[in-house]
């Protein structure tokens, strides 16, 4: 065999680590990297720090799975019990977490989210190239949590960021601009099967909300918004699609509180958690993103263009983004239910011109935000931190349970 053969035959392989194993933004967007890494002749390991219904999807995307606990930086470290806790995960986790690099040997390891840093420190004392996927973009921390969220990024051999939102708020805790930063904006994947909005608005007025139900993604102005619209003669039918993260129960029984306070039984439904969100979509006349707080991008905003719905999104940050140059995205003030309600009734009263809109915005969206264009971006980012060729040997395996 001529030399170099054994070694540009083997595949390139990529060790992906996200902290969940949910199907919410940062966990679909890394699926879709998987979808697009796989034919693109890369092998691809992801670790996930717990099980969940991602799993699946990503061995059917062509991804070996490795379910491997992880220290995750959350917001109760900052306790003294979060910050014990986390010391017991490092002592624990980290040798598994080299373990599991040492024996699929990769070629770079992509870390999604700024949460699992020390995915990044392990990569590198490896001497493994390391890229962060950066999605977050919480300009509102207080400047020990951003300090601890993103100084290891200074470590990682590259950034990739989902938009200029949180590319412009990591600062200068980054690496340097040379070539080791780059944004990807987000592909949305559409619908299969796109379903134009009725013609007319008769009866109910029906309302999606799609993402997590917490208070800073303004779940609650999205009850109130309705009945704000109740009031002014609208029939409001708005679907709530969505969980709570684990330990924000209390706020799913506020809402549903809140929704009897204000006698909206009839007009607010709980689907849940739906893996599959676009006959949600088909289903409403109009979407709306309330977030109260920062966001890095607006996939939700993306993913209600791609359905031909037009979309209610509060002004700021990576939302502004995502909704920049869309006229069937209304803009309104963050944190304002009468705001919320009045862009709701704008689209309302003008059902024609905003119907007209949402379909010329579902041609552009699927241009700008293909799965294609984001599958090429990001394998050229990772392409360029690609490790030297090295020849295949032993240790290149598939990664079992049993070996740890």
């Amino acid at each position: 065999m001529p030399a170099g053969t054994e070694a540009s035959a083997r595949p390139r392989t990529v060790v992906i680590a996200n902290p969940s194993a949910d199907l919410y933004g940062s966990d679909r967007m890394m699926l879709e990297a998987v979808r697009g890494l796989a034919p693109r002749g890369w092998r691809t390991v992801v670790t996930c720090s717990v099980d969940g219904p991602l799993v699946p999807l990503l061995r059917s995307a062509g991804a070996e799975v490795v379910v491997l606990p992880a220290p995750v930086i959350r917001k109760s470290i900052l306790s003294v019990g979060g910050m014990l806790s986390l010391l017991r995960d490092i002592v624990v986790q980290v040798p598994r977490m080299r373990r599991l690099l040492r024996d699929v040997a990769p070629d770079v390891v992509l870390v999604n989210t700024v949460t699992v840093p020390f995915w990044t420190l392990v990569a590198r004392a490896f001497r493994q190239p390391a890229i962060v996927y950066v999605h977050e973009a919480e300009a509102g921390l207080s400047r020990p949590a951003r300090v601890m969220l993103t100084a290891p990024l200074a470590l990682a051999n590259g950034v990739i960021f989902n938009s200029e939102t949180s590319r412009r708020v990591s600062g200068s805790a980054g690496p340097d601009r040379g070539g080791r930063t780059i944004v990807v904006p987000n592909g949305v994947a559409g619908p299969a099967d796109r379903r134009p909005p009725r013609e007319r608005v008769t009866g109910a007025f029906r309302i999606v909300y799609v993402g997590r139900l917490s208070p800073r993604k303004g779940t609650d102005l999205v009850v109130r918004a309705a009945a704000l619209l109740r009031d002014a003669g609208i029939d409001p039918q708005v679907e709530i699609v969505g969980s709570v993260f684990p330990g924000y129960e209390w706020y799913e029984a506020e809402l549903r509180a809140l929704v009897a306070e204000l006698g909206l039984e009839s007009h607010v439904r709980f689907s849940g958690f739906r893996e599959t969100v676009w006959p949600a979509y088909a289903a409403a006349d109009v979407a709306v993103v309330p977030s109260r707080l920062d966001e890095s991008f607006g996939n939700v905003v993306i993913e209600a263009l791609l359905s031909e719905r037009p979309v209610v999104v509060a002004d700021h940050t990576g939302l502004t983004e995502a909704a920049a140059g869309f006229s069937a995205a209304v803009r309104v003030t963050p944190d304002d239910a009468e705001a919320l309600a009045s862009g709701l009734r704008r689209i309302h009263d003008d059902w024609d011109e905003y119907r007209r809109r949402a379909h010329a915005d579902a041609l552009r969206a699927g241009r700008e935000f293909s799965t294609t264009r984001f599958h090429d971006r990001l394998a050229d980012a990772l392409q360029q931190h690609v490790a030297p060729p090295r020849r295949a040997t032993t240790r290149d395996r598939q990664w079992t349970p049993a070996l740890d």
